[in-house]
């Protein structure tokens, strides 16, 4: 992957890291390790609005820290396999603090730096790309048991914004892939042009329906 250096000299480090890490990996990418359909994407639109909760309230209390968030983003796009997804969260997981070995154990699914304190939420994560998004109760149940309601529902949240996120970046990163002479074996510009077009046409539309979804759930909680 090309190196993008940004101007503040600040976050030059970072940045320059973060494209040597991924440039190995988004090299030797030939095919999508995982495409995701329509309905699967409508799916994970419509929690849009219980995930930006999620995250507004994170943000707010700080009761899960950032660079705990970026594990779990790691962890997402690990499975996912989207190298600009890779790119833009190594670059903040190098912000937070995370080691150049940290970052690349995470990325290449070792599991050899996953602190202890955060294991089953790192394994919740996986098991939820694995599971393409319809993760089994008791794995969710396994992550309220650690971490309580509240904060269950945050790593929720962060790995469910992150799979939005992979959902974009997948066929992004095979579009670039594409513009440098090396377009996926499994792929075509139709495709990787389309998701892009359906997926900015059906984000607000899920987003609308997960609203009038979230107001009939809690109308019924009160009655």
């Amino acid at each position: 992957m090309q190196v993008i250096f940004l101007l503040q000299k600040t976050q030059n480090r970072s940045s320059v890291c973060a494209g040597i890490i991924l440039q190995r990996n988004s090299d030797s990418m030939t095919e999508y390790k995982r495409k995701f359909s329509i309905s699967e994407m409508y799916r994970a639109f419509m929690m849009l609005p219980s995930v930006t909760a999620g995250m507004i309230e994170n943000k707010r209390k700080k009761l899960v820290g950032g660079d705990f968030i970026e594990r779990v983003h790691l962890a997402v796009t690990e499975v996912n396999g989207c190298a600009v997804c890779s790119y833009a969260h190594t670059y903040l997981a190098l912000r937070q603090g995370m080691s150049n070995e940290e970052i690349k154990s995470f990325l290449s699914g070792d599991g050899n730096f996953v602190r202890s304190e955060e294991a089953k939420a790192i394994l919740f994560a996986q098991h939820f790309a694995d599971a393409r998004g319809l993760p089994k109760k008791e794995a969710y149940e396994s992550i309220v048991d650690e971490y309580g309601e509240v904060k269950a529902k945050i790593i929720l949240s962060a790995v469910q914004l992150m799979t939005v996120g992979n959902m974009f970046g997948i066929p992004f990163s095979a579009f670039q892939s594409r513009l440098r002479g090396r377009p996926y074996t499994d792929s075509s510009l139709i495709y990787e042009a389309g998701v892009q077009v359906a997926g900015a046409i059906l984000v607000p539309i899920g987003f609308v329906h997960g609203v009038i979804r979230m107001v009939g759930e809690a109308f019924k909680s009160k009655t």
